[in-house]
């Protein structure tokens, strides 16, 4: 397996690219706007004016773009990948989108003699760039099997989670986590201002203990130096949540820490700051030292 079409370049798809290059795989790429991709276009990576381009006669056909739309859009139509990949090709939507769709795609795929798998990914640009991403995969076991290579190339937690749909299960179950997560370090930060510590000392006293996670580590500094570029958009976080709570509601379930993240980071969006990264969430709590 080395040709691989490659839609959606964006913080995350960049470094992807660039990794599965360095593996020595041979790269297409098309993305809405070519000016974006300048970059990676420069050091080896094929343009494509279209879809139907990107896909044909591809061994495997990568996707990570923004909202479930746009998965639609993609992967369904006349010039989409499903209609224009070659049989016997590998599809695998790495956007973090709905389970429900995920097997509809698994399912028109299959109908082609495509093998499709929804393999969602956690680590956000950090880990798109060191190719340490946590990959999480849905889809037939053989399928998953014969990408191993690619996998290789981009993460390093890679785990087959079970049929159709079950990776983007898992990626909403990590996105529930991390809701609480990222809040809980907001507060703890909120916390030790008001009562007058030294955050950044606090945060060392803690970081190595119980409290301490990736979050702790990688997402602090940049709310302590109001650093808010985006390693994850906000407006893409409150679609997984969005997500998360819709399929939580199809099985009766409450996610009540779920909700009120989801209506912090709503909130914020309303103010302008859904392209800032997950991060800003501290903006919130800031607001009550005003």
């Amino acid at each position: 397996m080395k040709r691989i079409g490659f839609i959606g370049v964006g913080v995350m798809g960049r470094w992807m690219v660039r990794n599965l290059m360095q593996k020595g795989f041979e790269v297409s790429i098309y993305t809405r706007t070519k000016a974006k991709a300048l970059d990676v276009i420069q050091e080896g990576a094929v343009w494509c004016d279209d879809i139907k381009t990107c896909v044909q006669d591809k061994d495997a056909v990568i996707t990570i773009v923004g909202y479930p739309k746009d998965v639609e859009q993609v992967y369904f139509g006349e010039d989409g990948i499903i209609a224009n990949a070659r049989p016997g090709a590998y599809l695998i939507d790495m956007t973090t989108t709905s389970p429900q769709l995920s097997v509809q795609i698994y399912e028109a795929a299959a109908a082609r003699g495509l093998f499709a798998l929804d393999a969602p990914v956690s680590g956000g640009d950090t880990g798109a760039k060191k190719g340490t991403l946590s990959i999480m995969v849905g889809g037939d076991r053989p399928a998953f099997d014969a990408c191993a290579d690619l996998f290789a190339a981009l993460g390093t937690n890679v785990l087959y989670e079970g049929r159709a749909g079950f990776g983007q299960h898992t990626k909403m179950a990590n996105q529930i986590a991390l809701t609480a997560v990222v809040a809980g370090l907001c507060e703890a930060i909120t916390y030790a201002r008001r009562m007058g510590l030294d955050v950044q000392t606090m945060l060392d006293s803690i970081s190595k203990g119980a409290a301490g996670s990736w979050q702790m580590d990688n997402t602090a500094p940049k709310m302590l130096s109001e650093d808010m570029a985006p390693g994850f958009f906000i407006k893409h976080f409150i679609k997984d949540m969005s997500i998360a709570d819709q399929e939580a509601g199809t099985v009766g379930l409450e996610m009540p820490v779920l909700r009120q993240v989801l209506e912090m980071y709503r909130e914020l969006e309303a103010q302008g700051e859904g392209d800032l990264g997950t991060q800003a969430l501290i903006h919130y709590y800031n607001k009550q030292g005003n």
